[in-house]
């Protein structure tokens, strides 16, 4: 009996391959030798992600060529797929080992998209009527790999899983092709010339940032008063704060006048209570993608894309459970190998502590709760310190935030007590709170850093002591909303629910988690970054006139409304579980797409699209910045991507780019680059992994170049 297992890419395979003896290797498969897992040996080959994609509208019909309205909607009879571009190779290899083989093992990535991989590849090969089993593992360890093939599971949840990715990649490209074509053209009729691309879930999310932006704009600051004091007890001064807060001034001065207080005057008070209560902190919970996103994105300023990418090379190094989780949980049997390996846990991370307890918590072991993938956490291989060095900087932050956060698991709360004083001024009281840290507890795991603010300390003071006082009214102003970081992107469409007033379209949105998913938020952030709509700098993320216009012309429909979203999500769910079908969603899509077609021109039109023509304009700028050093008789002057020479058409082709290795270099960069030959040490590149790195930039023979160190 011959068995193939097909796993989603090259470095999954060989993981795979890793846990048994190897037969022999090709460019396109492994062949393992017969072990005690597979007594006739087995075939390992793999996909490249996916080899298979739907066809472009002009495949299906000539007419759907060109970008133009009387042909939309594009909504072809029958959907139809074709071997991705470059990868036809390997899709014939593969082709040629699943028609061969008697029993087929599904092993791409245990989720939705590995499940459309597989049975996308095995319909475009024309495969049928083979028996098909499903592993199904959170670990790419060598054990975890050999027991999930002993353990294999039948493919019926798998084809339900499959039939929902392959509803959500179909309408995503009914939406993203119809939607798109819609609104350029519509657009470039009202003199826009730009390509307008529409999502279904990229669409919500930037009317969302751009909905935050309106806020900021629109926000007009209030001033408000409140009454402060500055008290002098035997033992140390300390401040409070009345509980008023009134629009003006004189209201503030009213109460006080009322009491007989005039401001800044010396005044006796007494303290009428002192409260202490002993609190605690629980260690945070285990992580999930999107907690660790947020947490590195807040830390580092690692994008959410970085953070996946960088995790998922953890995984298929071993040292970390499967990165695409949604799940903050994991099961007894995870709980008892981290308990085990505790103590060389702790060695290697030097967190000498006596855990608080070694008995499992629902706070974080509930087996109810784990669905499709537990909690991020470390693996049963410990690596070496060898091992971590050679680790990348942001692998090895990721790794280690990892590995604390489920070391706090066992260690125990932090502790602080908290002191409240009750100062009362002439009938007015004031309050004081302040903290003194008991047990640092868990938090001992994380440096501690130098700008962490201490909690202010109160003196000691006993209940009916008498203080001089000193009260004034204090002016303070609202504040606007802040715009969002990339972290808060992840963490903004997760609970969208919350900005929706409508409680059962917010309880839909709580239900499917917000908008995307785990494994996709993401990608499409990076895909309205591509897109042009927003724009991050230093980690604030910022709307673009040309996403100002897309969110202008769909305000009012459905493209704007992450409910929409969510409610296609609720049905996909349903087409997972089976009680759902393919043919009533995409009845629900097509009534959708009419409906945008006869609506958007009447909201298009009254759109005002001037600021997005103005930034459409190519920027160029005459303005010299410094003489060009390959020609000497031009000057270099800015265009939209990069710098170049006044005398190009002299046949000087010397140009600087504005964006070297993710950093955008200024006028003033420029020109000492060009005058001195170098810059200074400058910050902010990131090399092809995404690790940040500063370097100076030279000029070598009108090449530029980076200098690592003084030479």
């Amino acid at each position: 009996m011959s068995i193939v297992i097909l796993a989603e890419k090259p470095s999954q395979a060989k993981a795979y391959a890793e846990a048994f003896p190897v037969a022999k290797k090709t460019k396109h498969f492994i062949e393992l030798a017969p072990n005690e897992v597979f007594p006739s040996g087995a075939v390992i080959t793999w996909g490249i992600g996916h080899l298979v994609e739907l066809k472009a509208p002009a495949e299906y019909d000539s007419a759907w060529k060109r970008w133009k309205l009387d042909v939309l909607p594009m909504i072809p009879s029958k959907y139809e797929f074709k071997v991705a571009k470059g990868k036809w190779e390997q899709f014939q290899e593969v082709k040629k080992l699943l028609k061969a083989a008697d029993v087929l093992i599904n092993a791409c990535d245990v989720d939705r998209e590995g499940s459309n991989i597989f049975y996308s590849i095995l319909r475009q090969a024309g495969v049928r009527n083979k028996p098909i089993q499903r592993l199904w593992i959170n670990s790419l360890e060598a054990d975890e790999i050999r027991a999930g093939f002993r353990q294999l599971q039948d493919n019926a949840k798998d084809l339900r899983m499959f039939k929902e990715a392959e509803t959500r990649q179909i309408s995503d490209w009914l939406v993203g092709m119809n939607a798109s074509r819609l609104y350029t053209v519509l657009l470039k009729q009202q003199g826009l010339n730009e390509v307008m691309s529409i999502g279904r879930v990229q669409s919500p999310t930037v009317f969302m940032i751009y909905e935050r932006q309106c806020e900021i704009e629109n926000f007009k600051p209030k001033k408000f008063y409140e009454l402060m004091g500055k008290f002098n007890a035997a033992q140390g001064e300390y401040s409070g704060k009345a509980k008023v807060k009134k629009e003006t001034y004189e209201e503030a001065l009213a109460i006080l006048t009322q009491a007989g207080i005039a401001e800044n005057t010396p005044l006796p008070g007494t303290i009428q209570k002192v409260t202490k209560k002993m609190k605690r902190n629980l260690p945070p919970k285990l992580h999930s993608l999107s907690t660790l996103q947020q947490k590195a994105n807040r830390l580092w300023k690692f994008s959410p894309k970085m953070v996946l990418e960088t995790v998922q090379k953890l995984y298929e190094k071993k040292l970390v459970s499967y990165p695409r989780s949604d799940c903050q949980f994991i099961t007894p049997a995870e709980f008892a190998y981290l308990k085990e390996a505790l103590p060389a846990f702790q060695d290697i991370m030097k967190a000498n502590f006596e855990p608080a307890s070694l008995a499992p918590s629902k706070r974080y072991v509930d087996a109810s709760k784990v669905e499709e993938h537990y909690a991020i956490i470390p693996t049963k291989t410990v690596p070496t310190v060898a091992k971590l060095a050679k680790l990348s900087d942001p692998e090895k932050r990721l790794y280690v935030e990892i590995m604390r956060t489920t070391l706090a698991m066992f260690h125990r709360d932090y502790m602080y007590e908290e002191t409240t004083i009750e100062t009362n001024v002439q009938g007015i009281v004031f309050y004081s709170v302040g903290k003194v840290e008991k047990d640092r507890g868990f938090q001992e795991l994380w440096p501690q850093k130098k700008d962490d603010k201490e909690p202010p300390k109160l003196p000691i003071v006993e209940q009916g002591e008498e203080v001089a006082a000193l009260i004034h009214v204090h002016e303070g102003e609202t504040k606007p909303p802040k715009p969002f970081t990339e972290g808060q992107l992840i963490q903004m469409m997760k609970t969208c629910g919350k900005l929706v007033d409508d409680e059962t379209e917010s309880d839909i949105l709580k239900e499917v988690e917000g908008i995307g998913t785990e494994a996709t938020r993401a990608g499409i952030i990076e895909t309205i970054k591509r897109h042009e709509y927003i724009q991050v700098t230093k980690n604030i993320v910022s709307l673009t006139p040309k996403g100002r216009v897309l969110c202008q012309v769909i305000t009012g429909s459905l493209l704007a409304s992450p409910t929409m979203t969510a409610k296609w999500e609720t049905y996909l769910r349903k087409i997972g579980k089976g009680t759902g079908t393919q043919e009533a969603f995409f009845a629900s899509v097509e009534k959708f797409l009419r409906h945008l077609i006869d609506t958007t021109p009447a909201m298009v039109a009254k759109t005002d699209l001037s600021e997005a023509k103005a930034a459409a304009t190519p920027v160029s700028s005459t303005k010299p910045i410094v003489t060009c050093p390959a020609c000497k008789e031009g000057q270099l002057i800015e265009h939209k991507s990069f710098y170049g020479c006044t005398n190009y058409k002299g046949g000087c082709k010397f140009t600087v780019s504005k964006i070297i290795a993710q950093k955008k270099i200024s006028p003033k960069q420029l020109t000492d680059l060009v005058t001195n030959g170098e810059t200074a040490k400058l910050k902010g590149f990131k090399s092809k992994k995404g690790n940040p790195f500063s370097a100076k930039l030279m000029l070598e023979n009108n090449k530029v170049t980076f200098a690592f160190a003084d030479k």
